[in-house]
């Protein structure tokens, strides 16, 4: 047996994570709409601290390719980069005309950046949704977007002698806790009473959240002065559904009540919510639901779930055409009915244009 003794080493890489966010405003946005399909580049930024990279974001009005080109794109451009390369993943949201973010959409992972390299969303909002809600997300002609970005760069060594314990951050409980202030009916100061059930809440909760509910205090109505909602138009299952999302933020479990949530949601302001309610609904559309779904995104203003329907109903016409709801579309909703045909036609122009013609050989 040998007397040497065997000696240990160990250390371990960490990444160096920086987050930082962009805001930029862009006026006159209808004209870059119509007049142009080049990109818009912002002002150029840094991520701060020591590092010397240099950044910029990139908006196509009219989409990046034929595929999105009834979309606007944004993207994020690494302009100079010292330290090549860095990896970053990114959220972009619209402000709306109230300061709020709205409409996010975020990167699937983290992308590998190197100088004069760019990555983005090219489907980040529609052109109908845009537009059918100006005064909300173009307010002034002008469209104002918040990118947050998170980045990975500078990749060092830890060894035995210098590492310190990882400090662990607590998951935020704060939807959890106000979730139970509304389950529990705890310290609330006004009752709502939805077809005879009677259910305790918070006034600053429901102000907070909704417009509607906090014009109600606001004002010298009667609830403001009974602390006392009398709502005559909803279920309470629906009535639960978007009193959990108010409280915690948290998408409510549908079920089969996505159509009354959504008009729950339009009637009380809660964008956010109406969002939910016409992503589950578009992943439900049928033959015998396509055109009740068309007539629900009209009454209710939701712009997402009227193009997905009206795409429906174009590529599944015939059957369409004889399901109840459609019949019930004709006869009390005929405005629609000739949406439908002009989307119909449209795409059979679009069927019908000839192929490009080919050049003959030299």
């Amino acid at each position: 047996m040998s007397g040497d003794l065997a000696t240990q080493s160990w250390g371990y890489t960490e990444n160096c994570v920086q987050k930082f966010s962009c805001r930029w405003t862009i006026s006159n946005f209808h004209f870059f709409m119509r007049e142009t399909r080049e990109a818009i580049k912002s002002p150029t930024f840094s991520s701060g601290g020591s590092d010397q990279n240099q950044w910029c974001l990139k908006v196509h009005p009219n989409g990046v390719d034929e595929e999105s080109e009834d979309y606007l794109s944004v993207s994020l451009m690494l302009l100079s980069c010292p330290k090549s390369p860095i990896w970053a993943k990114f959220h972009f949201w619209i402000i709306s005309s109230e300061g709020e973010k709205t409409q996010g959409m975020k990167s699937p992972r983290y992308f590998r950046f190197i100088q004069n390299q760019y990555w983005g969303l090219k489907n980040f909002i529609h052109h109908y949704f845009l537009l059918s809600r100006e005064t909300w997300l173009l307010p002034n002609n002008e469209l104002s977007l918040l990118c947050n970005m998170t980045l990975i760069q500078d990749l060092f060594t830890i060894t035995e002698q210098s590492m310190m314990p990882e400090i662990q951050v607590p998951r935020c409980t704060m939807a959890d806790e106000l979730g139970e202030l509304w389950e529990n009916s705890l310290f609330t100061d006004c009752c709502l009473v939805v077809a005879g059930q009677e259910f305790q809440a918070h006034k600053a909760i429901l102000a907070a959240r909704s417009e509607v509910f906090r014009d109600m205090f606001q004002h010298d109505l009667k609830e403001s002065r009974t602390n006392r909602i009398e709502i005559h138009d909803l279920e309470p299952q629906v009535f639960e559904a978007m009193m959990g999302f108010i409280y915690t933020g948290k998408a409510p479990d549908l079920h089969s009540m996505a159509d009354a949530v959504l008009a729950a949601a339009d009637k009380y302001g809660l964008e956010h919510l109406k969002v939910i309610c016409e992503d589950a609904l578009c992943r439900d559309l049928c033959v015998d639901n396509a055109a009740h779904a068309l007539i629900l995104a009209d009454l209710h203003t939701a712009g997402q779930l009227k193009i997905k329907a009206l795409d429906f109903i174009t590529a599944h016409a015939f059957e369409v055409s004889e399901t109840s709801s459609w019949k019930t579309m004709v006869g009390s909703y005929p405005h629609l009915v000739a949406e439908a045909y002009s989307s119909l036609a449209s795409a059979h122009c679009s069927s019908l244009k000839p192929p490009p013609k080919r050049l003959k050989p030299s």
